[in-house]
């Protein structure tokens, strides 16, 4: 049996939550399309307090920064992008085009094309999450997209010297310091001064979220992306400490960040309440973290690992971090997840930051029908078809053309026609519009 020692919010108060951004980003965008760069400049002003005549950084702005680091914070941010791009870089060599007779002289295939152009967000308003930018801007230049644009908003009253140089070093052509709805409205919409791109990725805050959902369709995007979610599936093999830091570890997000602990063990269960409870006395997060922790932290006891199985699919978290005596029941059992961790040496922060997988994964249940951001995300894999003989095309014709019959669509009936007289002459059957 399934129950709720710690519960948060409910489904309805979420859902009010997510209304209230609605109209604000609406009327943002609208502005946008009608006054471009000066509706920027003052969304800028407004809600960053942070003013430019061109919020592009200029390469002397940016080595500037660059020149803030030391060795070392660069060496680290080298090594993370590497990471990034060599486990990006076996996942497109994994995605191959393929051209194969189906038929004899019917040639079907594919062909894995990247997008032309992409805007790459990455969040730093209240953490300066560098790290976004190795997700993004290492992986679309693994796909091969030819142009890349940054926007990553303004910290503590100037652009972020460690995000900017994560931008640099993992090749971004165009670095602006611009935040929030106006970054992802004037890259997608377009303005006098900034290009349109082709497609958003990248994580952010509430409006740059429902802003990006506003803009699908326009643009392509990643994820429709949700505030920072994990779920600890742990028994006693594990103890309460390591669980309570993991939760609270992406609890820090934001006051919205659901942490939930899935275990079968009531004294862990109980034991990671009080944890908790300890660490947020000394954590120095903890004004966010508890905040998460209050309205949508949760604690769920199990019977068993099947009933574990089945609330954490339900769940359909988009961290989720495996603790058990038998971590692969779930790695070969779990179908709805952004990303696994698996066992107690490993945890979300790795991936967060520096191990090689993307980060900006499925939240909000969509884990239910989507992966996170990878290589794939920037290719489109496009068809083709050739068909190389009279015979061939003939054949295909007749079929095709009583297939157009029997749905009423004369003149697609006739394309097909009109190759069954040419090339198989009149002794193919096929339908006409008086049959």
């Amino acid at each position: 049996m399934i129950r709720h020692l710690k519960s948060a919010r409910t489904t309805a108060q979420r859902a009010e939550d997510d209304a209230k951004v609605r109209g604000t980003v609406e009327a943002a965008l609208a502005d946008i399309v009608a006054r471009g760069d000066a509706a920027v400049r003052d969304m800028s002003v407004k809600f960053d307090n942070w003013d430019r005549s061109d919020y592009r950084l200029t390469k002397a702005e940016i080595q500037a920064c660059l020149s803030e680091l030391s060795k070392r914070d660069l060496d680290d941010i080298r090594f993370a992008q590497e990471q990034v791009r060599n486990f990006a870089s076996h996942q497109r060599a994994a995605l191959q085009d393929i051209e194969v007779e189906t038929l004899p002289g019917v040639v079907l295939g594919h062909k894995n094309i990247p997008v032309n152009s992409v805007g790459c967000y990455v969040p730093g308003g209240k953490y300066p999450l560098l790290a976004s930018a190795h997700m993004s801007v290492v992986t679309a230049k693994v796909a091969g997209v030819a142009r890349i644009v940054t926007c990553a908003p303004p910290f503590q009253g100037r652009p972020a010297p460690a995000i900017v140089a994560a931008q640099h070093l993992a090749g971004a052509e165009t670095i602006y310091c611009l935040g929030g709805i106006q970054a992802v409205g004037a890259m997608a919409i377009g303005t006098e001064t900034i290009a349109a791109v082709d497609m958003l990725v990248g994580p952010g805050n509430a409006y740059v979220a429902e802003a990006k959902r506003q803009l699908y369709g326009r643009v392509g995007i990643d994820l429709f992306a949700g505030p920072t979610e994990t779920l600890v599936i742990a028994d006693d093999s594990v103890d309460a400490e390591l669980c309570a830091t993991d939760l609270l570890g992406q609890a820090e997000h934001g006051a919205n960040s659901p942490a939930i602990l899935l275990t079968n063990s009531e004294k862990l269960a109980r034991g990671t309440i009080a944890e908790v409870a300890r660490l947020l006395t000394i954590l120095p997060t903890a004004a966010v973290a508890s905040q998460a922790w209050a309205d949508y932290g949760e604690v769920i006891l199990c019977d068993s690992f099947e009933e574990m199985l089945q609330e954490a699919d339900r769940i359909a978290s988009e961290h989720v971090q495996v603790m058990t005596r038998d971590d692969d029941f779930f790695l070969a059992r779990m179908t709805n997840y952004g990303a696994l961790f698996l066992g107690p040496r490993t945890n979300v922060a790795y991936g967060d930051k520096v191990i090689g997988t993307n980060h900006t994964l499925p939240t909000k249940q969509a884990a239910r029908y989507t992966g996170g951001l990878w290589v794939g995300k920037f290719l489109k894999t496009v068809t083709y078809q050739r068909v190389l003989t009279d015979e061939a095309s003939a054949m295909i014709g007749a079929y095709c053309s009583r297939l157009c019959m029997l749905e009423g669509f004369a003149g697609h009936a006739e394309q097909a026609n009109i190759r069954v007289r040419r090339y198989g002459g009149r002794n193919v059957p096929y339908a006409t519009a008086v049959d």
